[in-house]
């Protein structure tokens, strides 16, 4: 089942229900509109089908505490990084404000000249969890999207941590929606720069497998539903220039597409 969150057009105004977006499942070009935040009140029908072409579609969640990220998870990419294959999953995080939609720019800041892309599948949250053993990993994880984790890579470079690098408005696109029924395994993920395949690698080439990622981060803190882990990136990162438009993919998933805006 493929989950949307998004924002109807004015010309419908049978769904002009005020400025809150709407959710639905898609299938096949149309969106069945459903009542409410599937997290919170299921996939409940209302029985409004609209075409995907009369719909913007929006970032299909916002995380409602956090974005998880993992570091150096794949190994062509820390060798890349100049570090280590890491003996743990390295974890940092992204504010929630840092999350944008397919089709959305990305903003690039003022302080720093270089902006990088970095392809992630990411995980969705569905119910609040602690202490997750791995054989039950599954049942915490309402379903599957698609993430850039943008990243100011001369600002990571200078800080030595990550936050501000990793942490501006607009550095964490999501979508165009949620799978529900995805099982990751030895899909292709890739990203293409303006029509150039720049990374190339399959999901099984994590070092920490789903069911590790969420066991280690739920030993550290606790998830709430619609909280969002992306679970790292191949080898392949480089800076995306001014105007450029950026496609993440993901086999079977869908893909991601933003445009970067110009330089400050």
């Amino acid at each position: 089942m493929r989950i949307v969150r998004f924002s109807p057009a004015a010309a419908d105004p049978t769904l002009e229900l005020g400025k809150d977006p709407l959710f639905g499942v898609l299938a096949e070009g149309s969106i069945a509109v459903i009542n409410g935040d599937p997290l919170y009140m299921g996939a409940n029908p209302t029985g409004k089908v609209i075409p995907l072409s009369q719909v913007r579609l929006l970032a299909p969640v916002l995380p409602r505490s956090k974005v998880v990220c993992i570091g150096k998870n794949y190994a062509d990419h820390a060798k890349e990084m100049g570090g280590e294959v890491p003996q743990e999953p390295i974890i940092f995080l992204k504010p929630n404000t840092s999350v944008i939609g397919p089709g959305d720019t990305i903003a690039w800041p003022a302080m720093s000249d270089r902006v990088d892309f970095e392809a992630e599948l990411a995980i969705v949250i569905g119910r609040i969890c602690k202490d997750v053993p791995k054989e039950r990993a599954s049942d915490v994880i309402f379903g599957y999207t698609l993430a850039n984790d943008v990243t100011a890579r001369d600002l990571q470079k200078r800080d030595g941590q990550w936050t501000r690098a990793k942490g501006f408005d607009t550095f964490c696109p999501l979508g165009p929606w949620i799978e529900t029924d995805f099982i990751p395994g030895n899909q292709q993920i890739s990203s293409t720069l303006n029509g150039e395949i720049m990374q190339s690698a399959k999901l099984s080439e994590m070092i920490f497998d789903i069911p590790t990622i969420i066991n280690f981060v739920t030993q550290v803190m606790t998830l709430l539903p619609g909280d969002v882990i992306l679970t790292g990136t191949p080898a392949g990162i480089a800076p995306m220039p001014e105007r450029s438009v950026i496609t993440v993919a993901i086999e079977g998933l869908g893909e991601l597409t933003n445009k970067v805006s110009v330089h400050g």
